[in-house]
């Protein structure tokens, strides 16, 4: 049977949900994106060097570097309001209907896999109203090792005891589906607005515009 893990962040739930937090902060909601780029960009250094930190830590710490690019003084409350929201965060529209189907059809197993901590991702999750769907909510940080790191993808088939080509991972990042695939996953991906596949790795297994169309190609639906 095969198991499909569904990356979290911007894959399942909305980063949009923050452009507020930001608007009020920096006076700008686009600094949000700025931001996530930091994180992704300072979470994989730590993966590349081998100095690993939890992802809210990379997150903090991403958050310090753009207020300092911007020359924005961030009080304590602005930190803990960002923060705060990110375990608020929305679904995507397609989230819910994808999740009900998959667990319908009764012929997959799903699971969540996310660099952000156990904690963090659960609370998300349950907020966002779709952990009822998940089998298990798997964290990079079981490992000390973040996305796209292969122990990452190696423990969560463990974890479904599965071997890693029964794996579906589905991300609406190229870099995460590259490295499920690196460590012998396969790999589905999310063309969400802005998302572009990376021409230096394979092609994923899947690659469609929303969860709604990866559900019907994993359920053999798709053209």
């Amino acid at each position: 049977m095969t198991v499909v893990l569904c990356d979290v962040n911007e894959t399942l739930l909305d980063l949009r949900g923050l452009d507020e937090e930001f608007e009020r902060a920096f006076g700008d909601a686009a600094v949000r994106r700025e931001w996530f780029t930091q994180v992704l960009q300072s979470a994989l250094v730590s993966t590349v060097v081998g100095s690993y930190v939890d992802f809210g830590t990379v997150g903090t710490a991403a958050l310090d570097m753009v207020a300092e690019r911007h020359d924005c003084d961030l009080s304590g409350a602005q930190r803990r309001a960002i923060v705060e929201r990110m375990r608020h965060l929305p679904p995507h529209e397609d989230a819910l209907p994808a999740l009900e189907r998959l667990r319908d059809a009764g012929s997959v197993r799903l699971g969540a896999l996310t660099n952000s901590t156990q904690a963090t991702a659960q609370a998300q999750l349950e907020n966002a109203g779709l952990a009822r769907y998940f089998e298990q909510i798997l964290s990079a940080d079981t490992v000390r090792r973040l996305k796209p790191a292969a122990e990452v993808y190696r423990h969560a088939a463990d974890a479904f005891h599965a071997d890693r080509d029964e794996v579906l991972l589905v991300a609406a990042h190229a870099w995460d589906v590259a490295g499920a695939m690196a460590a012998g996953c396969r790999g589905a991906f999310v063309a969400r607005p802005g998302m572009v596949l990376d021409p230096l790795f394979p092609q994923p297994d899947i690659v469609a515009a929303d969860l709604v169309e990866i559900t019907a190609h994993v359920l053999g639906e798709g053209g």
